[in-house]
């Protein structure tokens, strides 16, 4: 698929696929032969969970990281690597849980903030 129709279904800008592509966030698939990006079915999945990542306020540098954690047990690196990636995911799943736990209180906040501008 064309950039256009990624950006359409994940509902991020062109913008920002187009910046992800330039820091190696997430690379087209392949180009047309005019030079456009193409992206796979895997790309979309891909981009679908960097876009996950970004309310929570991962940086680039550690969504890089997560990827690549992901990457290497799904390609069944080296038993030595899946201790190791199996230890960063872990890491990461406890910072999502904090960062996931510090989003419900502020939406907290927020209903209370609410409710007290709509009290009669």
């Amino acid at each position: 698929m064309h950039i256009g129709e990624l950006a359409e279904k994940t509902g991020l800008s062109l913008r920002t696929i187009r910046h992800y592509d330039e820091v190696g966030l997430l690379k087209a698939s392949a180009r047309t032969d005019g030079g456009f990006r193409l992206y796979s079915p895997d790309d979309l999945t891909r981009l679908m969970l960097i876009r996950r990542m970004k309310p929570l306020g991962f940086t680039l540098d550690e969504m890089t990281a997560l990827l690549a954690v992901i990457d290497l047990r799904q390609g069944g690196g080296a038993d030595a690597d899946n201790v190791e990636s199996r230890h960063q995911l872990d890491a990461f799943i406890t910072d999502t849980v904090t960062r996931r736990q510090k989003l419900q209180d502020q939406l907290g906040m927020a209903d209370e903030f609410l409710a007290l501008l709509c009290a009669p």
